[in-house]
């Protein structure tokens, strides 16, 4: 027989089927047995008449030969199945503990030793679809709006983010490093096809140890060219992301519900940097001495915008020059760049701005950084040659949806956690 998925059981009524999956619950009486089988497309009631009942352990894969029959008592899609054979595939062993009961949740340092197990818990599911889709919905946009996909090298001689360390590898005797940022290919790309975007791994062997630091995380990055200002880089952003949040609405409405997650989307609301620090100096009574906003002021000025406006997302601009990469565009505003950071539920998620797309111009304010030009030589390269006004930004994807989602931490949006302190797998 043919295998069929759970989600199709209903034009199945009063037919033999079948189904194949993992054992969710199992609970054996002394005249017959329920079992709940879990597979790719859902969940299913099984009903194991006296005779063929046997003992499965929980998380083993098995099949299941039977009679769909309507069940309108049932809570997964008014069917059951009544088995008439029950073959084990696989048998698992005593689980480390209970994969279908959320209120038992072991620390997360265990639950990160048995990852793969883990991953099989209805919460960790729910997280991972709907990080999926995300993936799915922004690769969707920038497609429709004339952006090209890269892949970009993992590996380079140098770094062009300022602030981060890089993790150094050997490359056939020669010393390189994991990319920080694909920032360098990105600008080439431009040069190539005008708007590029990617989804990738990013390296960051930065010190902290926070909720919201990973030293392997996926970036979403795209570039623009022939941009007129940097207003264009932040409506397409805020566009990809009112996108991504009506499609999370259409295809995930089982996993948001079930972590308890509504999503709405609101315009974002733009202010200038000088103006967050007047704000949360007149509004909290705090003072910054040093240039940048802290943790404690990201999470102060997003409550103060979400009070004003119901918006969980705002858009910091006009960073100091000073605080940004030599390729920042300087402002007209003394002092200031033509770049930004997307604020969301009071935590960073993005950085972005334009460009600085003349050579000579390039040239000196990587001098002005206090930088050697010749260190940058295959950086200026493409830009000795044509290269349009451009911008661009990254996205870290599992801050987004570590907010999104009301996640303790950035580890719990990774598959495969990579961070300071924790190296399991």
């Amino acid at each position: 027989m043919k295998r069929v998925n759970i989600n199709k059981l209903e034009e199945f009524i009063g037919q033999k089927v079948l189904v194949q999956g993992w054992v969710s619950q199992f609970r054996e009486l002394k005249k017959f047995s329920f079992l709940i089988l879990r597979e790719r497309t859902g969940y299913c009631q099984i009903f194991i008449p006296s005779g063929i009942t046997k003992s499965l352990h929980p998380e083993s894969v098995i099949e299941i030969v039977g009679y769909v029959k309507e069940e309108k008592q049932s809570r997964y899609n008014g069917v059951e199945i009544v088995a008439e054979s029950i073959n084990i595939i696989s048998e698992a062993h005593t689980l480390p503990f209970p994969i279908n009961r959320e209120e038992e949740i072991p620390p997360f340092n265990t639950l990160n030793i048995y990852r793969p197990l883990t991953l099989r818990k209805e919460k960790e599911r729910c997280i991972f679809k709907i990080q999926s889709e995300i993936i799915y919905a922004y690769r969707e946009y920038l497609r429709n709006n004339g952006f090209t996909e890269i892949q970009s090298t993992k590996m380079s001689k140098a770094g062009l983010e300022s602030g981060a360390e890089m993790f150094e590898v050997e490359y056939f005797g020669e010393k390189m490093y994991l990319t920080q940022s694909p920032q360098f290919y990105k600008q080439m790309m431009v040069g190539v096809y005008e708007r590029v975007y990617e989804i990738g791994k990013v390296y960051r062997a930065e010190g902290s140890n926070t909720n919201k630091h990973l030293t392997e995380f996926t970036g979403f990055e795209f570039e623009m060219g022939f941009i007129e200002s940097v207003e264009e880089i932040m409506q397409m952003e805020e566009n990809i992301f009112e996108h991504i949040f009506e499609h999370l609405n259409k295809f995930c409405i089982n996993e948001l519900q079930y972590l308890g997650v509504e999503l709405k989307f609101n315009k974002i609301p733009r202010i200038e940097y000088s103006e967050a620090v007047n704000i949360i100096k007149k509004e909290y009574g705090i003072t910054y001495e040093k240039i940048g906003l802290n943790t404690e002021a990201e999470r102060l000025i997003s409550e103060y915008i979400f009070n004003k406006t119901g918006s969980e997302f705002v858009f910091i601009t006009k960073y100091p020059l000073s605080e940004r990469p030599f390729y920042a565009m300087p402002s007209k505003e003394e002092g200031c760049s033509e770049t930004f950071e997307l604020l969301y539920k009071g935590m960073e998620i993005t950085s972005g701005g334009q460009r600085i797309h003349n050579y000579e111009q390039l040239v000196n304010a990587i001098k002005e950084k206090g930088l050697n030009p010749e260190s940058f030589e295959s950086y200026l390269m493409p830009f000795k040659f044509g290269m349009p006004p451009h911008g661009g930004m990254g996205i870290g994807l599992e801050r987004v949806l570590k907010q999104m989602l009301l996640l303790n931490s950035a580890e719990e949006a990774s598959l495969i956690p990579r961070t300071k302190e924790k190296f399991i797998h």
